[in-house]
Order: structure tokens, then C-alpha cells, then sequence
């Protein structure tokens, strides 16, 4: 399922970006329930406007590998994931305890082919940062991903899997520092959580704060022991627009970058945050919203691009359809081209709506004092953590399905990888994991990605483990 190639030239830099997007047709299908704001639907309308405005000849277009139990166990608890692949609306009222414990329910309910649909959006997520990995994209896009309040062990905030966090993980196997930059109107909470003792991930959250799921990032939240200062919370109070925000938005992630320095960049685009949101109660056009994806596309670092939130799902259709087109530099008539899901768009049938003429809550003064204060905080970092770049193959190699096929039996079972204690593989032994199909042996699917750090010394795993905090990576 791959098409085009590279994108078209864009702004002012004039660089052209290879971009590959990952979609599986199926996710659509996926049902949370009756009333229940999450509309897996919604990325089926995105991939038609994406579709229909011509966008995909641009682009690798990839069906995402299910990330397999072991994928997902590089972050998350063993009996979590085995609760969610054995879990079913038939079984629950089996596994009350086990509902309650983990989460699962009323925001997070059980649902047919909930554990294919964790594997699949992390399945992209994780696809997404082994081709940039592999530098095969300077973009790749997973509108299906970005759930970002699931925790180790927990459901949250309609969030199962945090396939933002084995995302990073994947990207840390070459990266010496990666940034997560969170749009969406709640706070970043699980994404935050799991890396906030460490110095190798920054996470710079802009939300609503105040009383507001998830209740947490607080401007004073900045991370903790080697992790202090490289968590940066922005909260914004009501009707916020684009000025207003974008006032916040460029000076800070324009320090964060120079005081950072990323090997790559994580962009979780909640579309929550835009005005009309059924959810939402700020005031952001879709062109103020993405014009955060155009900034931080200019720095020209690997980007990963996932979704999120995102209620009123014919304007997330439209925002994420548009962001495809700033990540590809491609211009969009607002005229909407006639596609199957064509009257969800009426009466206007445009690409973009107004905003509308809410109250905008944050006062000039407020924003300075944010503003300011987090400019502080980055000012203490005196440069960039942990060690120089050194260029070395990537960790993990990457197979399509159909290259698989291909591949047939020349594929090595083993994964295991022995490292240094800044995180780098050492120059010993290191056994790639190709895609291959499930097995009891090894638990992989075709064009599956993330080999797990299992032969280390437990003097070098309490040093590591001591060196980035929270990471999961040795569990």
C-alpha cells in the first residue's frame, strides 16, 4: 500500500520533505459506543479528504504492522496488556476487579476489537519513528495515534495504549534527545509522566488548566532530579486564539530548540483545541493550529505528526487534512472536493471555518508572565544534555508486509541488544529484529519494529535506569 514520494518544496526554506503516512482502512470501524465522543470514525473522513484533494500521490502510504504484546510491554505492565487483549464486552462483567484496577469503563469502555485497535494506532506510532529512524522520511504521520493519557498501568482519557511513549522509546534507539510538543487541549499527562526524571526527552504541554480533565500541568510541573527543567508546562485559560496563542507558542519552542538541540521532534496535534470542539473551549482557526506543525517543520528535524483528541470530528477531518498539506508544503483550495463524506461538511462544504466570538480569557498580562517565566526555566539549562551525536546504523530494521514476503525465512529471530550505560548499543553483540508473523518463540508480526533491551548487567541496568529515570525500556 505505498504510493509517491517525495513532497513538494514548502516556504521559505524550499526543502522538499519526504513524508510517509501511515493509515489502516479498518480503523474506522472501530466503535467506542453509543454518545461516546470518540469517533474512530473520524480518520476515515480524513483519509478521504486527503484522498480527495489529491494529497496521497505525495506521499508513502503505509498500512501500519499491529505492534505485538512485547511492543507494547516496553512500557506498559504485562498483566495490563494481557487485560486488554483478553478483555471483551461479553467477558468484563467477569473481570470487575480488573476493570476497576485498571482503569476501564465508563471513559475508557470495552468495546469489539479494542485490543486490535491498540495495536493498530501504536502499530503506527512506532512504524512512524523506525522510518525516521531509518531517515526513509523527514515526516511521518499517524493521525490514528497520539493518545497521550494512558499510563504503565492504566486507561485514561479514552487512551488504552500510549503509543506516544514507544514512539519516543523507538526514537531514543537513535536519537540522543527527543522533544514532544503537545496541542492538544488537555494536558499531556501520560507522555509527561513517563519521562519526567529524565534529561534525553523534553515535553513542552500547551492546555487548558484549571478545573479540566486531566486536572494536572501546572506552570511549576518542570520535571524532577536529571529530569528538571525538561518538563515545560503552558496553561491557558479559556478562548485562547491564534494570536494570543502563537505569542506563547514561537518564542517558546523557538528557545526550546535552541536550548535542546533534538534529534528529533514528537507533535501530538490534538484538534480538540480548535474552536467548536464539543469538548473544547478554546478559540484556534484550523490555520492557527497548524501553524504550529508549520513552525516546527521549519526547523527541519525528523517530525513525527499524531492526532488525539478531537470531538466535533468533521472540523478534526479538516484540521489534520490541512496539517498534511503544510507537512507536504502543498497549498489547499478551501473549497471542499465532492468525496463520500461530502455532506458532513455543509452548508459552507469549505476547508476551514471561522472562529467564533468567545471571550478570549487570557489577558496580554498573563501571557507575558508566562511567557516569561518558562524562558526562565530554559535559561537554566546551559546546553544540551548527555552526549555528542556519533552517526551509527540504526537499531532496528524496518519491513513492510509485502517486503516480508520477500524476505521470507532470511529473517534473525533474536533482538536482544547490549548497551552502554548512556543508552547506545555497545560495539558487542547486537542482533537486529526483522518483521516476521507472530510465533511463540518470538511474538513478531510482518513489518513490526521495536526490538526490547533484554541482556544487560544489573549493575549497567541500575546505572542506566538511574541515567533516564522513568524510561521503561529495560522492563
Amino acid at each position: 500500500m505505498e504510493t509517491g514520494g517525495n513532497s513538494l518544496p514548502s516556504g521559505t526554506d524550499g526543502v522538499k520533505r519526504k513524508v510517509c503516512y501511515f493509515y489502516d482502512p479498518e480503523v474506522g470501524n472501530y466503535y467506542y459506543g453509543q454518545g461516546h465522543p470518540m469517533k474512530p470514525h473520524r480518520m476515515r473522513m480524513t483519509h478521504a479528504l486527503l484522498a480527495h484533494y489529491g494529497l496521497l500521490q505525495n506521499m508513502h502510504v503505509v498500512k501500519p504492522a499491529l505492534a505485538r504484546d512485547r511492543d507494547l510491554g516496553r512500557f506498559h505492565a504485562d498483566d495490563y496488556v494481557n487485560f486488554l487483549r483478553t478483555v471483551t464486552p461479553e467477558n468484563q462483567q467477569d473481570q470487575l476487579r480488573q476493570l476497576k484496577r485498571f482503569n476501564v469503563g465508563e471513559d475508557c469502555p470495552v468495546f469489539d476489537g479494542l485490543y486490535s485497535f491498540c495495536q493498530t494506532y501504536a502499530g503506527g506510532s512506532i512504524g512512524g519513528a523506525v522510518k525516521l529512524n531509518h531517515a526513509y522520511c523527514d515526516i511521518a504521520i499517524n493521525w490514528s495515534g497520539g493518545l497521550h493519557h494512558a499510563k504503565k498501568c492504566e486507561a485514561s482519557g479514552f487512551c488504552y495504549v500510549n503509543d506516544i511513549v514507544l514512539a519516543i522509546l523507538e526514537l531514543l534507539k537513535v536519537h540522543e534527545r527527543v522533544l514532544y510538543v503537545d496541542i492538544d487541549i488537555h494536558h499531556g499527562d501520560g507522555v509527561e509522566e513517563a519521562f519526567y526524571t529524565t534529561d534525553r526527552v523534553m515535553t513542552v504541554s500547551f492546555h487548558k488548566f484549571g478545573d479540566y480533565f486531566p486536572g494536572t500541568g501546572d506552570i511549576h510541573d518542570v520535571g524532577h532530579s536529571g529530569g528538571k527543567y525538561y518538563s515545560l508546562n503552558v496553561p491557558l485559560d479559556d478562548g485562547i486564539d491564534d494570536e494570543s496563542y502563537q505569542s506563547l507558542f514561537k518564542p517558546i519552542m523557538g528557545k526550546v530548540m535552541e536550548v535542546f538541540r533534538p534529534g528529533a521532534v514528537v507533535l501530538q496535534c490534538g484538534a480538540d483545541s480548535l474552536s467548536g470542539d464539543r469538548l473544547g473551549c478554546f478559540n484556534l482557526s484550523i490555520k492557527g493550529h497548524a501553524e504550529c506543525v508549520r513552525y516546527m517543520r521549519s526547523f527541519n528535524v525528523p517530525l513525527l505528526l499524531l492526532g488525539g483528541g478531537g470531538y466535533t470530528i468533521r472540523n478534526v477531518a479538516r484540521c489534520w487534512c490541512y496539517e498534511t498539506a503544510v507537512a507536504l508544503g502543498v497549498d489547499l483550495d478551501d473549497k471542499m472536493p465532492q468525496h463520500e463524506y461530502y455532506e458532513y461538511f455543509g452548508p459552507d462544504y469549505t476547508l476551514h471555518v471561522a472562529p467564533s466570538n468567545m471571550e478570549n480569557k487570557n489577558s496580554r498580562r498573563q501571557l507575558d508572565e508566562i511567557r516569561e517565566t518558562l524562558l526562565q526555566y530554559l535559561s537554566r539549562l546551559q546546553h544540551a544534555p548527555s552526549v555528542q551525536f556519533q552517526e551509527r546504523v540504526p537499531d532496528t530494521m524496518f519491513l513492510e508486509p509485502d517486503e516480508y514476503q520477500e524476505a521470507g525465512s532470511e529473517r534473525d529471530h533474536d533482538s536482544d541488544m547490549e548497551i552502554d550505560y548512556n543508552g547506545k548499543p555497545s560495539e558487542g553483540r547486537v542482533k537486529r529484529e526483522f518483521a516476521g508473523p507472530e510465533s511463540k518463540d518470538t511474538g513478531l508480526n510482518p513489518g513490526s519494529s521495536v526490538a526490547t533491551v533484554t541482556t544487560v548487567e544489573p549493575r549497567i541496568k541500575q546505572e542506566l535506569q538511574d541515567k533516564i529515570g522513568t524510561l521503561a525500556i529495560l522492563d
